[in-house]
Parts: structure tokens; C-alpha cells; sequence
């Protein structure tokens, strides 16, 4: 049977020491609604992330939506294409309207020198993406925003534990989110979180993601239902156990890649930020076809060959999707629609190792040179 290196593959404690996590719900049957373990998760997750408040939520995208709302953004959203669907859906869904920005060839994320040709009357706030675990140039974007009176909110779901110097990654805007799903670096198996540092936000979002209620009698707000349960929290707890080991295991494999990729004509690798402390949850290239020979999608037919499976991600641009078709001009950012034809993220999850990560290199080496 041909060995299978997927592309990604999720972090998980013990299985005993989840089922030690879990097991007081047996006794308490409190499985959601604010249990023991989400008030737990609650408290470890904002003082491991340094913020004053992080409300843990069911998912990522729900993260977004209730960022949108507690803000009352109306309106336009500056934002990218260069993005999982759920970044431009939140801001639909929330019925706004997005307005597309170029990225920057390197970091892949949103290009804050094309940003303001971009604000309107209409603009209500900027939502950039930290990509690949890159960091937005957060000083410029949160500039433009300062001078124009816009509210910043970061999609942050690929940087969960990353630091700017001494600041942790959720502390920049007006808003961070982050998702938990669980091919992300930590995860809650389905989750993520809001976090902010104006305390006028917290009770409005505690409300909103619990239907509005404020007690029993009392519905203040139009809200959904966006509670983290009580088993995704206790992963979470102990999931964060063992986070900087993941870390640490990922970077073994990602320096291993730029090791014996980096001479590989026609492989653009990701760029090194200064200043920033890398969580490595993505290892992404780009293909120069004329320069490697083949395209992107040639060298990720051939490594599927081989049982190595990579993603076209992202790909395509969210404003080229069929639900989109006709209302976006993808064409109008066209660094990011280049980057889509070409980007593939190579396997990179903790157990991958040096070992796995040379038998992908190997294979790519192999391909380009067959």
C-alpha cells in the first residue's frame, strides 16, 4: 500500500489525557451554555494570547460575524481576495459590501499602499488577513484606518500564538478573530475566538453569540448561536498544553523545506518576517512555470502520484467563486489572481517531521528535474 503524506494533519493530546479532561462532564452533565471547561478555556486562552478579553466562539467564521456586528460596521469592508471563502462571506452575510484590495507579492497579504484609493464615503472598516501565518504591516494598515476613521478587524485564523516583537498577534486592531478548526496549528476539533481590549465590546459579544439573552427575561440584541461547547473547550485546554511543542515541530520541517528548496530554480519559498515570531502553519511556493518547467498543476499531479497530496490554497480567489460570478472583477487585483494560479502549500503538520518533509523536497527536486 503506497504511503499517503496528506497535507495537513491534526494536532491531538493523548487520548488519556482527554478523556482525564473530559471526564467530570459525565458527573455534571453541563455539556455546553458556559460550563466549567469553557470558563477554564476562557481564562487560559486570553492570558496566553495577553489580551484583556478573548470570548471563545463555536467557529472561526462566527468569530467575523460578530466582530462585524459589535462594531456596527456598515456599508463597505476593504478586504482581500487572497482568502478562505469565510472571509468574504462574514462580510456578505453581514450585508455589507466587500470591496476588493491587491496583495503584496511576498507576504501575500493585503497591500496597505492600495488601500486608500479603495476607502469611499461608504467605508466602514478594513478586515486584512494575516496569509500562511504572515503578519499584515499592521502599522500602515492601522494609519490609513486612524486617519480615515475606520475600524480595523483581522482575520487572524493563521497566526494563533504568533508575536510582533513583544505584542501578541491578537492584539492588534480594533478586533482580532481567530478560527480553531482542526487542521489549524491549535485547534478545538470546531472553534475560535473574538478578541479585543475595549470593555464596552464584551458584553455585547457574550450577548450576541447566545441568541441576544441577557437573562432569562431579557433579549437585548439580534444574536445566533455561537457557544463553544464544553468538549471543544476541554481540547483546547488541552491542545494549549502542548502548543509550543507543535510549534517547535513544525519549524523543524519548515526549515528543512527552505534548507533544500531554496536552490530550486523556479520555487519562490515564503518570506522571512523580521520582528516576527513565526507559528509555521503553512509552508506555501509559488511556481515560476517557465523557471521550474512545470506548472503548479503539473507538480501537484505528480506528487499525488507519489501519495503526496498539497493544496491549491487559495485558489481561486474568493471573488471568482461561482456564488460570486459576475459581481466581482477578479481581475482588478491582479497580484493575487497571479498568485492563485500559481501557490501550492506544501504537507506541514506536527508529526511530519524532518523526515517527511525531505521526502517531499526530494520528490519535488525529482520532478523538476525529470
Amino acid at each position: 500500500m503506497k504511503t499517503i503524506i496528506p497535507v495537513t494533519r491534526s494536532s491531538m493530546p493523548s487520548l488519556e489525557e482527554y478523556t482525564e479532561e473530559i471526564r467530570e462532564l459525565w458527573d455534571s452533565r453541563w455539556l455546553t451554555n458556559n460550563g466549567a471547561k469553557h470558563e477554564a478555556f476562557k481564562a487560559e486562552l486570553t492570558a496566553f494570547l495577553g489580551v484583556p478579553f478573548a470570548e471563545p466562539v463555536v467557529n472561526g467564521h462566527t468569530a467575523l460575524e460578530l466582530a462585524l456586528g459589535a462594531l456596527g460596521i456598515t456599508g463597505e469592508v476593504i478586504t482581500t481576495p487572497f482568502t478562505f471563502v469565510s472571509t468574504t462571506h462574514a462580510i456578505v452575510r453581514s450585508g455589507l459590501e466587500p470591496v476588493f484590495c491587491d496583495i503584496d507579492s511576498k507576504t501575500c497579504c493585503l497591500d496597505p499602499e492600495k488601500i486608500e484609493d479603495k476607502i469611499t464615503e461608504r467605508t466602514g472598516a478594513i478586515l486584512p488577513v494575516h496569509v500562511y501565518g504572515h503578519v499584515c504591516d499592521t502599522s500602515a494598515i492601522e494609519d490609513i484606518a486612524k486617519r480615515h476613521g475606520l475600524k480595523v478587524i483581522y482575520d487572524a485564523a493563521h497566526t494563533f500564538g504568533e508575536r510582533v516583537g513583544e505584542k501578541g498577534i491578537a492584539s492588534f486592531g480594533d478586533i482580532s478573530c481567530f478560527s480553531f478548526h482542526a487542521t489549524k496549528v491549535f485547534h478545538t476539533i470546531e472553534g475560535g475566538a473574538v478578541c479585543f481590549s475595549d470593555p464596552a465590546l464584551s458584553e455585547r459579544i457574550r450577548e450576541t453569540k447566545d441568541f441576544g439573552i441577557r437573562d432569562e427575561e431579557h433579549v437585548d440584541e439580534i444574536g445566533g448561536n455561537g457557544k463553544m461547547n464544553e468538549f471543544s473547550a476541554a481540547m483546547g485546554l488541552c491542545n494549549l498544553r502542548h502548543f509550543h511543542r507543535a510549534v517547535q515541530s513544525r519549524k523543524a520541517a519548515a526549515e528543512h523545506y527552505r534548507e533544500r528548496l531554496s536552490e530550486v530554480e523556479g520555487l519562490i519559498l515564503p518570506p522571512v518576517q523580521s520582528g516576527v515570531t513565526p507559528n509555521y502553519a503553512y509552508f506555501p511556493v509559488v511556481v515560476d512555470e517557465k523557471l521550474f518547467g512545470k506548472d503548479r498543476n503539473v507538480l501537484a499531479e505528480k506528487l499525488a502520484e507519489k501519495g503526496i497530496l498539497v493544496r491549491k490554497y487559495f485558489y481561486p480567489l474568493t471573488s471568482a467563486m461561482e456564488c460570486y460570478r459576475g459581481r466581482f472583477k477578479p481581475e482588478e487585483t491582479p497580484v493575487a489572481l497571479r498568485t492563485a494560479e500559481r501557490v501550492l502549500t506544501l504537507p506541514l503538520f506536527e508529526e511530519l517531521g524532518v523526515s517527511g518533509a525531505e521526502k517531499v523536497a526530494e520528490e519535488i527536486i525529482r520532478i523538476k528535474n525529470a
